[in-house]
This record gives structure tokens, sequence and C-alpha cells, in this order.
């Protein structure tokens, strides 16, 4: 199988999903809607209160795990290639035209929640 292609963007979520993925938006000139609930959590945060799940899943850093981006119709490919290399992947969102990042939740309506990621330039 040929996986070269697949993927249009990607970029480790070591300083936190939400930051990281707006430097993908960024620099695509796009927006994205995220499924918060979607993401993935840990046994320890999976068992928290889901305000915290949600802040931790977007804003928490050091998870060292990728955010790629690919077109839906390749998806049978990223689905075969992670079972190839024997890791899991979720579908979180989806890219689109207009600007910005929309938080979801697990019925589609918007959240209000402010995160913001580590960043390596400001000051303490």
């Amino acid at each position: 199988m040929r996986l070269r292609g697949v993927a249009h963007a990607a970029i480790d979520i070591s300083d936190g999903l939400s930051g990281d993925l707006q430097h993908i938006l960024d620099r695509s000139q796009v927006g994205a809607s995220l499924q918060v609930d979607a993401l993935p959590a840990g046994p320890i945060l999976s068992r928290q209160p889901q305000a915290l799940r949600r802040r931790f899943s977007l804003a928490g850093g050091d998870d060292y795990e990728l955010c790629f981006t690919a077109a839906p119709e390749r998806r049978h490919e990223v689905l075969a290639a992670a079972s190839g290399a024997a890791v899991s992947v979720t579908r979180i969102g989806r890219i689109e035209a207009a600007p910005g990042l929309r938080l979801l939740d697990d019925s589609g309506l918007p959240l209000d929640i402010n995160v913001t990621s580590f960043d390596h330039f400001s000051s303490p």
C-alpha cells in the first residue's frame, strides 16, 4: 500500500492540542470544528469530571502524539496505516474554509471553553 501523500499536515501536540492545531490552521489559512468529547483520554483522565477532562484534553501538554489532517476519502488508508503500525487513530473533527477553531460537544453544540497551550516565547 502506498501511503505517501495521505496526510496533508501533521504536528506533534506536546504543547497542547488546541494551540498546536492552531499552528496548522494558521499556516494553512483554514479553520476547524473539533469534537472535544471525541478526544482520547487515558484511564485516569477519563474518570475525571467532564469539564476537567475537556480542558486537559485541549490544553494539556507532553502528550507526544500527532495531530494530522487527511481527506475524508483517504480514511481507509489512514486506518490501514494505523493498523499496520499497531497504533490507534481517532477522528476528532474536520477542516473547514472558515478561519478559527470551533469547539463542539458530542451533540455538535458549541462549547465556550477558553484554553491556552504552552507558549515557548511568552514571559513567565
